[in-house]
């Protein structure tokens, strides 16, 4: 049986069988001569499909025997995702306006007649096979992009050469499927999709993003029967463990998680939220957007228009009587102010900010005005967090780092690391990477600390006074995952690079 490795088919080829007969009888060619095109089939012996196949491209057929899923996967490589069905509307005008189907309750059943609907889904479901976080879809003045976000990497998906001429058709079927205004063009709009694929819930957040050649889409997928990781699956160190569990333990302060967007701060969050969540306490938490619905915590989500934001369910929630707080998000004096005091006045609180590390969260709250001897008595604890791709274990392999590298990233004794690299593997996308986990600085509120932010001390002395007490930084927590061969020197230099480079350490 010949792979797909060993034949590829040419573009010539590709062009005299379309893609809905490559489609429809799962084939794919490989090579012509004369008056006979050579193709890929599952079954040689399937006599019926051979001579289906044979009147429809009015031609003599060779085939070769081949895995199903490898036909599967070097169609939709070499005609794109939802190719027939692009093929198919292609000599049909299609009015976005006349798509009025509001549900797609199961995504896999793509039975129906081939329409833009039946596009789309296709376009979520290999986003779900492809393990993908978010879908991009991004217009240019020639072409329609769409690329999938897989392990915090953005990849293009193979896309019809077509699609844009339905550019305006699949964003309108967005549109309604998460009850947006499909004649509304000129302002962004969110929204939210409940799907169920494979018979899994999903919950898939939309927003729209008017731009120069039309509307930008982003779809991030959340899927609500894996969400709740609890502290030790997440891929944190022994050190910054017992350092959350200390904290969550105690009854009143402030806990800050830090870090970009997709980091992994929510996720964290939720974690703490879980492990402290019982009868005997109560849990509030204000949100933008809710995330995942935990039962026994009561939530709200920011409703900015009627003028329901972080502040005033901030304010609301203390009467209310909670144990345990959290905010999604600290963005300005109000609910940074409102956060603190209820800090201080019995309160566990957990929210996050966007800085670069755990010091700067300190210095973060002093530039928004709140008073030093605030922060210096309310913050408990702050954590800085990315994610770092894991090392595909279908294809790992041990490797030999390089000297400049290990230099860059200061490793002398290598006695004892098992450093592993992926060599590239089809479960992998040939990237050698596979799922992530966290890495993490966990800085305490010790005295001294608490004495220099008192003083207004720049984020640079507090970070060099928290590593001189133990604090272990992102960097070094990333180069012991590296060292135990979970992840690798690359991986971890790509994600901390600009933070150590913008602390100076």
């Amino acid at each position: 049986m010949l792979s797909p490795k060993q034949r590829t088919p040419s573009c010539a080829v590709l062009q005299l069988v379309p893609a809905r007969i490559a489609c429809h009888y799962r084939i794919i060619p490989l090579s012509s001569e004369n008056d006979s095109i050579c193709v890929a089939i599952s079954d040689c012996t399937d006599l019926d499909r051979l001579d289906e196949l044979r009147l429809a491209l009015g031609c003599a057929i060779k085939p070769v025997q081949w895995d199903e899923e490898a036909i599967l996967d070097a169609i939709k490589k070499h005609y794109g995702i939802g190719a027939d069905t692009l093929e198919h509307l292609s000599g049909t005008r299609v009015e976005s306006s006349l798509i009025v189907d509001q549900k797609a309750e199961d995504l896999t059943d793509l039975s129906a007649d081939s329409s833009i609907i039946k596009f789309v889904n296709q376009l979520i479901l290999e986003a779900y096979r492809e393990r993908a976080t978010d879908i991009h879809i991004e217009p240019f003045e020639e072409d329609l992009r769409v690329r999938y976000r897989i392990d915090g990497i953005l990849y293009e998906a193979s896309i019809p050469s077509q699609i844009k001429q339905f550019q305006d058709a699949i964003v309108s079927r967005i549109k309604i499927m998460a009850n947006l205004n499909i004649a509304e063009k000129r302002v962004p709009q969110d929204g939210r999709i409940n799907v169920q694929i494979a018979g899994q819930q999903f919950d898939l957040r939309v927003s729209i993003l008017p731009v120069a050649h039309g509307e930008s889409v982003d779809i991030r997928i959340l899927q609500r029967s894996n969400i709740f990781l609890s502290l030790e699956e997440l891929g944190l160190s022994s050190h910054a463990l017992s350092i959350f569990n200390r904290v969550i333990k105690r009854p009143h302060g402030i806990v800050l998680l830090t870090g970009p967007t997709g980091s992994g701060k929510t996720t964290t969050l939720y974690a703490c939220l879980d492990k402290m969540n019982s009868t005997h306490r109560k849990i509030i938490t204000i949100e933008d957007p809710v995330e995942y619905q935990m039962r026994g915590i009561c939530q709200m989500q920011v409703l900015p228009k009627i003028g329901f934001t972080f502040a005033a369910g901030l304010r609301s929630m203390l009467r209310h009587d909670p144990n345990v707080m959290m905010v999604g998000e600290i963005r300005d004096f109000e609910t940074a102010e409102l956060a603190i005091r209820a800090a201080l006045t019995g309160h566990l609180v957990f929210s996050t900010l966007h800085t670069n590390d755990a010091a700067g969260a300190v210095t973060r709250l002093l530039d928004i005005g709140i008073e030093t001897y605030l922060v210096a008595s309310s913050v408990e604890c702050v954590v800085a967090q990315r994610l770092v791709r894991l090392v595909c274990p279908k294809c790992a392999e041990p490797v030999e780092p390089d000297k400049w590298l290990c230099e860059e990233l200061g490793i002398t004794d290598q006695q004892e690391d098992t450093f592993r690299r992926g060599k590239g593997c089809e479960e992998c996308r040939g990237s050698g990477y596979f799922g992530r986990t966290a890495t993490a600085e966990v800085m305490t509120m010790t005295e001294s600390i608490r004495e220099l932010v008192s003083a207004r001390s720049p984020a640079s002395t507090i970070r060099r006074r928290a590593i001189e007490q133990g604090m272990v930084t992102l960097r070094e927590d990333g180069l012991k995952k590296a060292r135990r061969g979970d992840t690798t020197l690359d991986e971890v230099l790509r994600v901390t690079q600009s933070d150590e480079d913008l602390t100076g350490v």
